[in-house]
This record gives structure tokens, C-alpha cells and sequence, in this order.
């Protein structure tokens, strides 16, 4: 049912819960999951010289780096990844990469916003709902639950 499975990932370590149900699906479907991130140098423009503004793109790009090579460490041996670090607004670079990498299925955690944090902030995730032409999987995450499920695995590992 599904080929490609593509993950967005801004590094956080909330991301892991819904990297955990993008493997299992990899798995179940034998498809490739790509990992992407996107570096939204936009809301930097306001710096008052070009070569701060190229530092930061930079430093933002070796962030994306990064967070994509966590999702390659925390692949299963069975699941192939693709990864991606592309520039743009988020929400939209996710919605178009779906169609153009073929992938068939988006897995996104949400923090759960809700009330007026959400309609003061938005949400990358309630964007890419509303406009990708592909389903969307999202997982709701607690980050305090994140910080528990860690800590078990950091003690498990000691």
C-alpha cells in the first residue's frame, strides 16, 4: 500500500514517536521512509548584514544535516532511508515534496496544540493536513512523555 513514507523532522527528540510509526509502517509495507527537513532561513531576512544572514543559513543547513542523520541512526537495519535538507516555508515544502519524491503517506507529530495557541501560532502540521494531496499520519506527541520514554532507555542502556 505504501512505497514511500516521508518523515519531516526538525531534530527534536519528539520526533522520535512519530519516527517509531513511520518504521513499523516501512516495515509492514516494505517501503523506503525519507527523512526531511527544511530550513526556513525566511524569518531571519530582518539581520542587518548579508554575510550574518549566510552564517545562520549555514548553521541552519548543518542543523538539517543533523537531524536527518538521527533518523538514519535510528532506523531499523531493515528500513531504508532516503534524507533530504531543502529550503523553504515548512508546510509547503513538505506538501511538494510528497508529490514530486512519489511518496504516498506523510508522518508528522503534532505537540497538540489546541485553543488559542493554535490559532495565535499555526501549525506546520495542520497545513500540511489541509493542502497534501497524499494522507497524513500524524501523532500527537507529549514531550514529557518523550522525556520519560528517554530516560527509560538511557537507563536500559546503562
Amino acid at each position: 500500500m505504501y512505497d514511500c513514507i516521508l518523515v519531516p523532522t526538525d531534530g527534536s527528540r519528539e520526533v522520535e514517536r512519530a519516527l517509531e510509526h513511520a518504521f513499523d509502517l516501512a516495515r509492514m509495507h516494505n517501503a523506503t521512509i525519507r527523512a526531511l527537513y527544511v530550513v526556513n532561513a525566511a524569518g531571519y531576512g530582518g539581520l542587518p548584514m548579508e554575510a550574518a544572514l549566510e552564517g545562520v543559513s549555514d548553521a541552519l543547513r548543518d542543523e538539517g544535516r543533523s537531524a536527518v542523520g538521527r533518523v538514519e541512526e535510528l532506523a531499523p537495519d531493515d528500513v531504508t532511508v532516503e534524507t533530504a535538507v531543502l529550503e523553504g516555508s515548512p508546510s509547503q515544502v513538505i506538501v511538494d515534496e510528497a508529490d514530486p519524491t512519489e511518496c504516498d503517506l506523510i508522518v508528522m507529530g503534532t505537540h497538540g496544540r489546541g485553543g488559542i495557541d493554535r490559532l495565535l501560532l499555526g501549525s506546520v502540521t495542520e497545513r500540511v493536513v489541509r493542502r497534501a494531496s497524499v494522507p497524513v499520519l500524524t501523532v500527537q506527541v507529549d514531550p514529557d512523555e518523550v522525556d520519560e520514554r528517554s530516560d527509560e532507555r538511557q537507563l536500559a542502556a546503562e
